[in-house]
């Protein structure tokens, strides 16, 4: 890989979780110098260069280890609370030149209207003090707490840094490391083959991200002095349900039925499935649909869905078998057998 012009000293707030291994091994191998600072309780992966650790716990304000040093570069991965941004801003505040914060396509108001833009109005803050929440409180009402913290945390490193921040907003990040199987679910229900329960006419949106397109470009961002505000959400064309579906079967090569199933079937039934949500419907219908305009014009690309599906599936099937056994989202092939045999029952 070509070597960026100006290496870079880039300090990694995280760094051991799903984008920043990415982040680390692109900075890496384009010259740059790289610290982590983090808990230490999760194990680093084996890095292809050196790496500085530094431990600390923002939860209970230990930033000593970041006194008195300087950085060319802040990437914070993992801040919900403003308080964070707040209390690594009183010992970064003057010892980096630019600060880059993920946040979320989750801070905008109205999620439901599509073609949502970076200049839409931020979800408001209803709590008492925003500033003493905690991880706790956060986990406690997610549902509530997650938009409005994470705004809150963007105005703060406006804030804390001024006109050197840079705010990005991911929607569903995917790809080998994703631990949450949102996205899993769908290539390894392609994988298995025969009749499948798929949510919608199969024309509602999708829109994801690979996590190494989103970490990489990051480290671009930084190289290239970028600030300002950005949806980092793909791909870079319109991608429906089915056409997700039929991309992973591409990979997978398995003769596969689609089942569509109203939204309203799925309701009364109780089921919700990952990444999709139907379009013109609901609170969130606007997800699939985010403008990502800005963060094309500055250098955004996305690699194919179907690299994404094919090394997701490599990873995945990597892991131990007591975890691939128990996938964190979607249904089981038992239940989904349930619906279908319900839908068809319904229909005719």
């Amino acid at each position: 890989m070509e070597k960026a012009e100006r290496p870079l000293n880039i300090l990694i707030l995280g760094g051991t979780g799903f984008t920043g291994p990415f982040q680390v091994r692109y900075a890496l191998a384009r010259g740059h110098k790289v610290t982590l600072f983090n808990r230490g309780k999760r194990p680093s992966p084996e890095w292809p260069g050196e790496v500085e650790q530094l431990h600390g716990d923002r939860e209970t304000g230990d930033l000593s280890a970041l006194r008195g040093r300087r950085w060319d570069v802040c990437i914070d991965n993992p801040t919900s609370l403003p308080s964070w941004v707040r209390d690594a801003g009183k010992v970064l505040r003057g010892n980096i030149g630019h600060y880059l914060f993920i946040s979320t396509i989750s801070v905008y108001a109205d999620g439901s209207r599509p073609g949502i833009d970076e200049d839409a109005p931020l979800a408001q803050y209803r709590g008492r003090d925003a500033m003493a929440e905690t991880r706790q409180t956060l986990l406690a009402d997610m549902e509530n707490l997650y938009g409005p913290l994470k705004a809150l945390s963007e105005a703060e490193a406006w804030k804390q840094f001024g006109e050197r921040t840079t705010i990005v907003r991911p929607g569903y990040i995917v790809g080998p490391r994703d631990e949450t199987d949102r996205f899993t679910y769908w290539p390894l229900r392609v994988a298995d083959g025969g009749e499948m329960l798929v949510p919608g006419d199969g024309q509602d949106p999708i829109q994801v991200i690979d996590g190494r397109d989103l970490g990489e470009w990051m480290i671009r961002l930084a190289e290239n002095g970028t600030t300002g505000t950005f949806n980092a959400v793909g791909p870079g064309y319109p991608l429906t349900m089915d056409a997700m579906l039929h991309g992973c079967q591409a990979v997978t090569s398995t003769p596969l039925q689609l089942t569509h199933v109203d939204p309203e079937f799925l309701e009364a039934q109780g089921v919700e499935l990952p990444i999709w949500v139907p379009r013109n419907r609901g609170p969130y219908a606007g997800y699939g649909q985010v403008s990502n305009a800005r963060a094309v014009a500055a250098g955004l690309t996305f690699r194919p869905l179907a690299n994404t599906v094919a090394d997701l599936l490599a990873w995945y099937r990597s892991l131990p078998a007591e975890r691939q056994a128990k996938p964190r989202a979607g249904i089981d092939r038992q239940r989904e057998a349930e619906l279908l045999r319900a839908w068809h029952a319904r229909a005719g």
